[in-house]
């Protein structure tokens, strides 16, 4: 059902008829006990008067108290009927609509018997002195019908009851989702680009949870889209500066009197080339990594270490100055989680050694407790920026000349999905950046 109000009113419809029904099973069945007890009580004190009567050797009196007692059908406080039976089976007297076989047997006391097709409830008293028996019964079906009456009126304001109740409930629980409607009409009535939090401070407690989800969407929103916002500047900012340089190298070229400075031109015209070819590898990355969901765990394998860097290292530019080492006992490292991922996190810190190695140097990757590490040789980074370089577009002051601002975010973002984390810091032996990715479990 998608009215939750609708839903709400149902059950507790359906609740207060199940507790009310429940209700009067317990009043008739109580109501049933208690009455048989008075009816019989009735009885045996209706049975004792007339007795006395009979001991007192008034016949006639307690005949006449017998007649006294109406037919059945005169109402409930005239329903009892009574016979007076000598020992020897003469019937001496009875009351009006008393039927003319004897209501019970020849035991004293409570009994039940079906006469002329109906069933009795009959209190005796034998008197061998007087040599009678005294009978006062009632039907059976007018207890009944007495305790069916009965119920009958506690059931019969339902029928009244029950729309009215309906009324009262569909109002109550209205009112009751004020409050959800009117932060529904205020999200309703914002554009697309209000991200503003919902107050929950006036919200009843049982909502609160929902406005506090739905503020937490829209921080993540607003974040997702400050980022393209950003993304976007940046991708518009750097590729602006190298395909001018492009456009003014290539002027040169075309305008160049001889042939060195066309060689020189059109070598500049490939540098921008490649860090253009660069940078747009890397924003399609980073979009890839933010707009895609990691695989399950189960699904990820295992990668050889070693084949996996000798891959990036061939196919990676690189200055004749840079020496790259990759230790042999990598080939026996099997590293876990998504291979694209593992792919994107060591090409990216491969290219970040490369690119701040201007003056040449080595880059040796090797093994690390729970993990693989790589160690290069160029200026390292300021102890106070080792937490800000793996933000996005963040460029150090050691290293401002070169790069995006993007390599280690996206090496820290692989790393995340591949099950890893990367660390940074400076090396002690001698200058240049360490970097380690660690699995929590090892790397195989």
């Amino acid at each position: 059902m998608s009215s939750l109000k609708r839903r709400l009113v149902l059950i507790l419809l359906a609740a207060t008829g199940v507790i009310w029904l429940c209700a009067t099973g317990w009043i008739y069945a109580s109501s049933r006990t208690e009455l048989e007890h008075v009816l019989d009580t009735r009885l045996q004190e209706a049975a004792r008067m007339v007795h006395s009567l009979v001991a007192g050797g008034n016949i006639a009196a307690a005949a006449a108290v017998a007649q006294a007692a109406g037919p059945p059908d005169a109402g409930y406080e005239r329903q009892l009927s009574c016979q007076i039976w000598s020992l020897d089976g003469r019937l001496v007297a009875k009351s009006g609509g008393a039927p003319e076989e004897a209501l019970a047997g020849p035991a004293e006391g409570f009994s039940e018997r079906t006469v002329n097709g109906e069933p009795w409830r009959v209190y005796t008293i034998l008197d061998p002195d007087k040599g009678v028996r005294v009978m006062v019964g009632d039907r059976i079906g007018l207890r009944d019908r007495l305790v069916r009456d009965l119920v009958a009126g506690l059931l019969a304001p339902v029928i009244l009851i029950v729309p009215l109740l309906g009324l009262l409930i569909w109002i109550s629980v209205g009112r009751g989702l004020a409050p959800l409607n009117a932060v529904a009409g205020d999200i309703a009535a914002r554009d697309g680009e209000d991200m503003r939090p919902v107050a929950p401070a006036a919200a009843p407690a049982e909502i609160r949870p929902l406005l506090e989800a739905i503020n937490g969407l829209f921080a993540k929103v607003e974040a997702a889209l400050r980022q393209e916002r950003d993304v976007t500047a940046f991708a518009a900012h750097e590729l602006r500066t190298p395909l001018a340089g492009l456009k003014t190298q290539a002027q040169i070229a075309l305008a160049a009197p001889d042939a060195p400075t066309r060689e020189g031109a059109l070598r500049h015209i490939l540098v921008s080339v490649d860090r253009t070819t660069r940078l747009v590898r890397q924003l399609l990355a980073l979009a890839k990594l933010e707009g895609t969901p990691a695989p399950p765990p189960e699904a990820a394998g295992e990668t050889d270490a070693g084949a996996l860097l000798r891959d990036i290292v061939r196919q990676t530019a690189k200055p004749e100055a840079i020496h790259v080492v990759v230790d042999e006992t990598l080939d026996t490292v099997k590293l876990k989680g998504d291979r694209e991922a593992l792919h994107l996190m060591l090409r990216n810190l491969h290219e970040n050694a490369i690119e701040h190695m201007a003056g040449g140097g080595s880059i040796a990757w090797g093994p690390c407790a729970g993990g693989l590490c790589v160690e290069d040789e160029g200026p390292g980074i300021h102890e106070d920026e080792l937490p800000l370089v793996t933000r996005r577009f963040y460029r150090g002051r050691s290293r401002s000349g070169a790069g995006s601002g993007l390599g280690l975010t996206i090496a820290t973002m692989a790393a995340a999905r591949a099950g890893a984390r990367l660390t940074l810091e400076n090396r002690r032996d001698r200058g240049g950046l360490r970097a380690s990715i660690v699995w929590q479990r090892g790397a195989a």
